[in-house]
């Protein structure tokens, strides 16, 4: 006989407890309690073991065949009794799972991330609607921003720099790309060089510059590293091939080529035809 009921337990971390699973309207309430019995502090990093209290947090999760799923969390405060710690009293968290504060679980909040750089973070809430997690476009953005707020910089000794629109024909900025790896590292404001060269200034292990033919860029890369090879990139060598070629058919092709209408053509021809029947009489009758 097939089984009719799911497991939820195994979705969860084995320190929270299902208590309960309720279905109202178009939300699902899953009750848990902490089973924890220590806790680091996040302020002194100290192991700590006493509780505090309990209190309730309501955590949003991925959402089960459309409906929302709200986790209804008893969790425990803990005492921190490092004398020169600031911290005496802190809530506790679950690696991977939830942080401090946040009222999205990870693996939800990891979702809504790679569904708004895929799409659009105003385009990610519209469809987020349709999957019954209830976010905002303005919300979406504020998440992307801290999570590439808390990436570490990027070091590479191979980048690509050229220009990009804010505002095309309005305002312009700098992008600079992992020449290895292709991905985007940082965006910067204006195409000047100055930005470009405080940049630099804090990546002095760059060895190798691709970049567009820009006077700009190329005398930011040679004051800030005179030792780096510039190279202009793919886009740019085709684009001086191409001038060389037109430069060249320019001179050995004339501006303008006239093309003669059919009756003009075979007017042309006829007049060739009889100087060709002249010469050849001329030849057989001296």
């Amino acid at each position: 006989m097939a089984q009719s009921e799911i497991d939820l337990s195994k979705y969860f971390p084995t320190t929270l407890l299902i208590k309960k699973v309720e279905s109202i309207k178009e939300e699902i309430h899953i009750f848990i309690k902490s089973l924890t019995q220590s806790q680091t502090c996040p302020s002194c990093k100290q192991e700590c073991n006493e509780y505090h209290s309990t209190y309730r947090r309501k955590i949003q999760d991925l959402p089960i065949l459309g409906k929302t799923v709200i986790i209804q969390l008893t969790a425990y405060r803990y005492y921190c009794h490092n004398s020169k710690c600031e911290q005496k009293v802190f809530c506790e968290t679950v690696d991977n799972f939830f942080e401090f504060y946040k009222r999205m679980t990870e693996r939800l909040e990891n979702f809504l991330i790679a569904l708004a750089l895929n799409t659009s973070c105003e385009g990610a809430a519209r469809v987020c609607q349709l999957l019954g997690i209830k976010i905002s476009g303005d919300t979406l953005i504020r998440k992307v921003i801290r999570k590439a707020s808390e990436m570490e910089p990027v070091k590479t000794d191979f980048i690509g720099v050229d220009d990009w629109a804010y505002k095309k024909g309005s305002t312009y900025g700098t992008i600079i790309v992992d020449g290895r790896t292709h991905k985007p590292i940082d965006l910067l404001d204006g195409r000047d060089g100055k930005t470009l060269k405080e940049w630099l200034k804090q990546n002095q292990q760059v060895k190798i510059v691709t970049r567009d033919r820009a006077s700009a860029y190329a005398s930011a890369i040679s004051e800030i590293l005179p030792q780096a090879m510039q190279i202009a990139d793919r886009f740019h060598l085709h684009q001086n091939l191409l001038v060389a070629i037109k430069n060249v058919t320019a001179q050995e092709i004339p501006a303008k080529v006239k093309i003669m209408q059919n009756s003009e053509q075979k007017a042309v021809e006829h007049v060739k035809q009889e100087k060709k029947t002249k010469k050849r009489k001329a030849k057989n009758f001296p």
